[in-house]
């Protein structure tokens, strides 16, 4: 991407413009159908309905129902709507860390933002349960069954719950944590977690809004990552739906979607589902097949982490690399046994970097997570300079501290390198696209860059 006065800039985080900034594909889809029509949705328009069946072929066959609104924050509030009216109850649980959105609604379910708050202030019915973190969490890597020992957690809030007289309504959690840390659930946690909410009576909400469609490179949807006999009950998405036009959109089951047209109260949406907006969808859906951009995320994404693993063993100041394709992270940190967050030096490693026209952030509870998720137009050439960069960066900033990698240290957790499954470190992905009618299939190697 460019500023004002031509300077070019390598975009590290920007996980909104999903097949590049002002793709030409994207960009001619909107303007076509803004030239021909535009209207709120209660006119009936093709691209509302081709656009639902494309977005559904990609999902599991019990996701079935799409309502089309406009943003992340007005789809997780929508799926809350949802899980309410179809289970009839109150409380929420939602994990530590987490951020679902902007609004009142959402605010409520993020301890992200409300952490700070005093418990009084916080909605009583919501329950925050362990981010399943296997590195810095309250069970790690060297725990036997991590993913059992955290599906536990919510079993006991939700007994907690019913001691109480209260009833599970939902379990909410974004299918890869972003803001909490690009954090990676263990294998399982979903499948037994929806098992105790679904017992309890309640629903099980997965936030795509930030790792779907494509991202982690060998399946379409990051929940899919559990496994195939996972399926949410509901599934938000937004952010790279529209590369950058704000559009959104809820999935659900055809029982809780007639739950909650039995409510009463009609559900209308003024700009959800407008027609520019699926052409802009659709072509977005075909950009990403076109260009083989889930394949790019698996290699690209393996070969960044790759060397960042490599420079793990360089310098004392990475603790973990952990990610799924183009979403990866890199916890800094001052003591690799101890794991003292390294929040000053993240925050100079994104400064720096900035100054040298690469874009970047820190996350997580520590602000100490550096996070990757760049558009799946990224190259191994961007990766490579990206890492060259980081590399001089923590060069400078570790002979500054005095700090020095030694033996005890290398051997700390390095037995528990979360390396990807052998499907992953190839191309075998799984994504449901198919190409719209006039659009040619081609699968690069290697992807265009789009005014970056």
């Amino acid at each position: 991407m460019y500023d004002e006065k031509g300077q070019r800039y390598l975009d590290c985080i920007n996980n909104v413009a999903h097949v590049g900034h002002c793709h030409p594909d994207v960009v001619k889809a909107g303007a076509q159908q803004m030239e021909l029509l535009n209207t709120n949705s209660r006119f009936l328009h093709d691209n509302l309905v081709l656009y639902a069946q494309r977005l559904q072929a990609t999902l599991p066959d019990k996701l079935s129902v799409c309502y089309f609104v406009n943003s992340g924050s007005e789809a997780n509030d929508l799926a809350l709507r949802l899980a309410l009216q179809y289970t009839g109850h109150k409380d929420i649980i939602t994990l530590e860390n987490a951020y679902h959105g902007h609004v009142s609604s959402l605010i409520d379910i993020s301890p992200y933002k409300f952490h700070q708050l005093s418990d009084a202030e916080q909605n009583q019915f919501v329950h925050v349960a362990p981010s399943p973190d296997v590195y810095r969490g309250k069970y790690r890597a060297d725990h036997p069954n991590p993913a059992k020992a955290y599906a536990d957690e919510v079993k006991d809030i939700i007994d907690r719950v019913h001691e109480k007289g209260g009833k599970i309504a939902a379990f909410t959690a974004e299918s890869l944590q972003s803001c909490g840390g690009q954090v990676i659930p263990p294998a399982g946690y979903f499948q037994q977690v929806a098992e105790h909410v679904r017992r309890a009576g309640g629903v099980f909400i997965a936030d795509e809004v930030q790792v779907g469609f494509g991202r982690v490179g060998t399946h379409f949807w990051a929940f899919q990552l559990q496994g195939v006999d996972f399926v949410p009950d509901i599934v938000t998405m937004g952010k790279p739906i529209g590369n950058g036009h704000p559009m959104s959109c809820v999935v659900t089951t055809k029982e809780v979607a007639e739950a909650f047209a039995l409510s009463g109260m009609e559900y209308f949406n003024t700009f959800g589902g407008n027609p520019v907006s699926c052409a802009i969808g659709l072509a977005v859906l075909d950009v990403i097949v076109k260009e083989d951009l889930q394949g790019n995320a698996l290699r690209v994404g393996q070969y960044l982490t790759d060397l960042l693993e490599k420079q793990k063993e360089k310098h004392p100041l990475i603790g973990d690399i952990r990610g799924r394709g183009l979403f990866v992270g890199v916890e800094l940190v001052k003591d690799r046994l101890k794991l003292t967050p390294a929040t000053a030096e993240a925050q100079e490693v994104i400064y720096k970097l900035k100054e040298q026209y690469i874009l970047l952030s820190a996350d997580g509870p520590h602000r100490n997570v550096l996070k990757f998720k760049p558009p799946l137009c990224f190259t191994t050439e961007d990766a490579d300079l990206v890492v060259e960069k980081i590399d001089h960066i923590l060069t400078e900033l570790e002979e500054a501290l005095g700090l020095k990698l030694h033996n005890t240290l290398n051997a700390e957790n390095d037995s528990i390198k979360r390396k990807l499954p052998a499907e992953e470190n190839g191309h075998q992905y799984h994504s449901g696209l198919i190409l719209s009618r006039g659009s040619s299939p081609g699968v690069p190697q290697q992807t265009k860059r789009h005014k970056r």
